[in-house]
């Protein structure tokens, strides 16, 4: 029999809960139906990116950067808190760069 032991000062989430309500297939189907676009080569066109960039964001290869959310905001009128919600980002501070 296996003991694990606990103390209090355990984290209370993990990387592993976060990676199960992190999705930004959310995010990306619902800027496309959001827009009347017909798949994500016309979302890549509507955001001024690469098609390559939508596919890795949904295969969880790239994530969502400061400046593609600002453009998403920019072409859906949703606001940032929104965008993030709806990517399942539940975070209620950001840590900026230090360099």
């Amino acid at each position: 029999m296996m003991t694990i032991h606990t103390t209090t000062d355990a984290p209370t989430r993990n990387l592993l809960d976060d990676q199960t309500t992190y999705d930004p297939n959310r995010l990306l189907d619902a800027l496309i139906e959001k827009s009347h676009l017909k798949n994500d080569a016309a979302l890549a066109r509507l955001l001024e990116v690469a098609p390559p960039v939508i596919s890795k964001i949904r295969h969880r290869r790239l994530p969502i950067g400061a400046t593609l959310l600002i453009s998403m905001h920019e072409v859906s009128g949703l606001t940032i808190t929104e965008l993030r919600a709806l990517m399942g980002d539940q975070r209620k501070k950001f840590s900026g760069s230090t360099a």
